[in-house]
């Protein structure tokens, strides 16, 4: 994994707001987990009037601790990045407490349509009642108290993945499209390997000079690390196809071999990781499969 170094050192202060930027304090909720690390991190951006990015799962503990936060401040905005549970759920009740109106790419969505007789694991960890009030186009600028937020299109963990610029600090809050402690899972149907890569693509052509993460500490000079993350996942790849060459043919067989540093608990998200790969690659024609790819799917090298 060339250019890739993991940063697992992170203070967490759970409830306790953390000021990280002239414009930007950070609050964790106390959700850590295999997914969360520490908990989810949410934002608050700005001072007197105030945007929030990812108020988080349905904790009061942790909205409790927001409203204290904001105690005495203006909320005119409430940003979420996607619809996985520990990020959307709390955005109705922060709203409902502060009148502030919820923005975001869309409800929660599938990046493909189930195949026949497919169930969809994610299902229980998606906010499916998730309905913003207004909804997010790529590109799309939002004027704020002395700052603005531009929102940026990152599909792949999930199909309505969002990431917000904050112009004045170049500076990108990506949700779980990046994160510095681990990789980010790309599990279908809910995400695409294909639109993740792309989205990928178009945070290093950014050039932001810090991404905000919604798990673990902040990336600075994001450059290398993205290009490290690009890497990594060309080198997944590059197994998957090795261990298919091989004469492996299950997605089983493969987590096996390819994840021996991987707890064995975490092999269920494993797979569905290289399912995502053997869906670009059964779709580019670099690998076969009878019918559409599947996590019980037989694989053969294409042609073979």
């Amino acid at each position: 994994m060339t250019g890739l170094t993991f940063n697992r050192e992170f203070d967490p202060r759970h409830g306790n707001a953390v000021r990280l930027s002239p414009l930007v304090r950070r609050i964790t909720a106390n959700n850590p987990g295999p997914f969360t690390f520490h908990g989810t991190n949410t934002f608050l951006i700005g001072n007197g009037t105030v945007a929030v990015v990812d108020p988080g799962p349905d904790d009061p503990a942790h909205v409790e601790a927001l409203l204290a936060a904001l105690k005495g401040e203006t909320v005119s905005h409430i940003f979420v990045t996607h619809t996985h549970r520990d990020h959307s759920p709390a955005a109705r009740q922060l709203s409902a407490a502060t009148g502030a109106p919820i923005l975001a790419e869309g409800p929660h969505r599938a990046a493909r349509a189930l195949n026949i007789g497919e169930l969809n694991p994610l299902d229980a960890s998606s906010d499916m009642d998730f309905r913003p009030d207004r909804a997010l186009v790529h590109g799309e600028r939002v004027a704020c108290a002395g700052f603005t937020i531009e929102a940026v299109a990152t599909p792949g963990h999930t199909a309505n993945h969002m990431a917000f610029a904050l112009i004045e600090e170049e500076s990108l809050f990506c949700g779980d499209h990046v994160m510095g402690w681990s990789t980010s899972i790309v599990a279908p149907p809910d995400g695409a390997m294909a639109d993740y890569m792309a989205s990928l693509e178009t945070l290093i052509a950014r050039g932001d000079r810090r991404l905000y993460s919604a798990h673990g500490a902040s990336i600075d000079d994001p450059g290398p690390f993205l290009a490290g993350l690009k890497a990594h996942r060309q080198e997944r790849e590059a197994a998957i196809l090795g261990r298919i060459a091989a004469g492996d043919r299950r997605i089983a067989d493969m987590v096996r071999a390819i994840y021996t540093d991987v707890d064995p608990s975490l092999y269920g998200p494993a797979g569905l990781s290289v399912l995502a790969h053997l869906e670009e690659l059964v779709e580019q024609g670099r690998v076969a499969t009878d019918g559409p790819a599947a996590i019980d799917g037989d694989y053969s090298p294409a042609g073979g």
